[in-house]
């Protein structure tokens, strides 16, 4: 099922784009949810351009966008088994959401104790024009904002996944 909202009902709410920042605020967020008994949910959000392609693509067949949810939530938990290992205590879920990340986290705050982004992820130019997704959940989110800032001040994001086509929209 596609969703423009977060299937979120409290705890700690992480926003994950594939990069090594958001591997970063997960780990955080998965040692705090540890540390308070919090459940803690890694939302992906997403649209066309920045899905997977879903097993049913194939060429001149557009597949239904529930395949693509379908996709990025595989991706996610592709993502996260490495960083979950040292975490099985740790009640965690995953979310696919369509649509733009920021305002989505945003909606989803309002439910959350605390939420926790990245400082930086795969967004280029248009980011930087437009406003990062930390910056807009900081200035609009509900709940307490947590920033996790990279291991070094001269860190560039890295994604181990590169997705199908433009990353432009995150």
């Amino acid at each position: 099922m596609t969703t423009k909202e977060i299937d979120f009902d409290g705890g700690i709410l992480v926003g994950h784009d594939g990069s090594d920042f958001s591997d970063q605020a997960v780990l955080w967020a998965l040692e705090y949810g540890k540390l308070t008994g919090q459940p803690v949910t890694v939302v992906r959000a997403w649209v066309l351009t920045t899905a997977p392609r879903p097993r049913t693509w194939e060429p001149g067949y557009m597949p239904p966008l529930e395949d693509f949810a379908e996709a990025v939530v595989e991706r996610l938990e592709e993502d996260l088994a490495p960083l979950r290992t040292d975490f099985a205590d740790v009640d965690v879920r995953t979310c696919a959401v369509h649509g733009k990340p920021a305002p989505r986290i945003i909606e989803a705050s309002e439910k959350a104790s605390m939420v926790v982004v990245g400082r930086r992820g795969l967004g280029g130019f248009k980011g930087l024009v437009l406003g990062s997704v930390s910056e807009q959940v900081v200035r609009h989110a509900s709940a307490t904002v947590v920033v996790i800032h990279p291991d070094s001040a001269d860190s560039t994001p890295g994604a181990r996944n590169v997705l199908d086509s433009s990353l432009a929209d995150h």
